[in-house]
Parts: structure tokens; C-alpha cells; sequence
């Protein structure tokens, strides 16, 4: 395991410089640790070194492994950590909305009507509220999920039809969006990803047009190869994980 201590706090001054060089406050950016893969021990490693936001990708993964750090945090201090906060980061199959649903802080990635639909119904059920953000692929990747939003710049069709999407999601009970995700593409330079960091951040900002009653107040965007370039260009939440715990084996 590496200095998880040292490297979160290479990660934070990075993060601070970044929004010296944006003239952001460093408070505008939440550092999500990405601790996919990695071990209950790793994160409660984290938690010491004072770190409160965690990113898992599979909802059985996550829900096992929050019970387990849970454990750990009480067996350490006497007591469970009540500010820690869960985010689901990785694609969310409807069927699992069941499962996710009132379980985490935030979800980053509902990317279809019929999860947000899932999403709002499982709530009702159990009487909680759930915090989204809508996962858009701006760079066009058939690899990447998200609303197919690819030169939405030039498309006033398909800004029309995302925006009614939103509004459908906004009006759902127990629902509450947040803002927005993406993920760039894999590039040599983290230059290279600035287009789609800014195409989302436009995004949002003709949403705000539009649909004025959303708070908007998030972009999640920007990993461990290309964050800085994301705070550049708005991003309030980065998803940090090797860069933090090390290489997954």
C-alpha cells in the first residue's frame, strides 16, 4: 500500500494550485478518493489522513465495503464517522437502482430516463431522497455511457430533446440533480481532454438558460491524468483514485 497519508496530500496541493492558477478558491473543488478495487483498510488509511469522500463503482462492491469501513472506523476511534460520503461513480445498470437508491450521496452517473424513473420509485418506497447528477458523453466515445450529447453545440435538436429529458428527471419525486458528469477520453496530453471539460461546463451553463429553477452547481470531471485541466474549466468535484492508492492490480 502506498503513503496514502502523502499522496492525498500531493493530490489536495495540486488540486489548490490548480484553482490558484483559475482563481477559484481550492474550497470550490471536492476531492472524490476513487477507491474502487482497493481494500476497507486503504480507505480507512484515507479517513486518518482526514479525507471524507469516497467514489465506489459497483453498488455490491460498495455497500460490503462501507459496512466495512464503517467497522474499522469505530474499532479505531470508538465511534462511526457520520461525515463520511459515499459516491457511486461507475455506470448504474437500471436494475440496480433498487439496490442504490437512498444508499449513497451522491450518484454520478444516471444516464437514461428509465434509471431516474427507477431511481424515484425505489425512494418513494423507502422514503428517502437521492442526489444525482446526469452523466452526459460530450466527446462522442461509443465506449463511454452517458446522453448522447456529441456536438450538442451545433445540434439545437439535440440540446431541445436533452433539455426535456432534464425537466421530465427534475419533476420526478425524490429526485434531485445536481449538475453534471463526464468522462474524457484517454489522450496523451491532459491538454487534449480541455475540449470536453468545456463542452460539459457549456452545457450546464445553457441548461441554467433553460431550465433556470436547477441549482446546477456541480461538474464532475477530471481523473488522476488530466484534474487540473478540469478545475481550468469548472469542474467542482474531481475523481481521484491512483493517484491516491496507487496502480490496481
Amino acid at each position: 500500500m502506498p503513503d496514502i497519508q502523502r499522496a492525498l496530500a500531493e493530490v489536495r496541493e495540486r488540486i489548490a494550485e490548480a484553482c490558484l492558477r483559475a482563481n477559484r478558491p481550492p474550497s470550490d473543488v471536492t476531492l472524490v478518493a476513487v477507491s474502487k478495487t482497493f481494500p476497507p483498510e486503504a480507505i480507512a488509511e484515507a479517513i486518518a489522513a482526514g479525507q471524507r469522500d469516497f467514489g465506489e463503482n459497483r453498488v455490491e462492491e460498495a455497500l460490503v465495503k462501507i459496512s466495512r469501513v464503517e467497522s474499522l472506523v469505530a474499532d479505531r476511534s470508538g465511534t462511526t464517522d457520520a461525515e463520511l460520503r459515499w459516491h457511486l461513480v461507475g455506470h448504474l445498470q437500471s436494475r440496480k437502482a433498487r439496490d442504490a437508491a437512498g444508499r449513497f450521496h451522491l450518484i454520478h452517473s444516471v444516464d437514461s430516463l428509465k434509471l431516474a424513473d427507477k431511481l424515484s420509485t425505489r425512494c418513494l418506497a423507502v422514503g428517502c431522497a437521492q442526489a444525482i447528477l446526469l452523466e452526459c458523453n460530450v466527446s462522442g466515445e461509443a465506449s463511454k455511457d452517458g446522453f448522447p450529447l456529441h456536438g450538442w453545440e451545433h445540434d439545437r435538436a439535440c440540446l431541445d430533446a436533452f433539455v426535456q429529458q432534464v425537466a421530465h428527471i427534475a419533476a420526478l419525486p425524490n429526485i434531485r440533480i445536481h449538475g453534471l458528469m463526464t468522462m474524457a477520453p484517454i489522450v496523451e496530453q491532459p491538454e487534449d481532454a480541455r475540449p470536453t471539460f468545456a463542452s460539459l461546463r457549456a452545457l450546464r451553463d445553457a441548461l441554467r438558460d433553460r431550465l433556470p429553477e436547477l441549482p446546477l452547481d456541480h461538474l464532475s470531471m477530471g481523473m488522476t491524468d488530466d484534474f487540473e485541466v478540469a478545475i481550468a474549466e469548472g469542474a467542482t468535484m474531481v475523481r481521484i483514485g491512483r493517484a491516491i492508492f496507487g496502480a490496481r492490480g
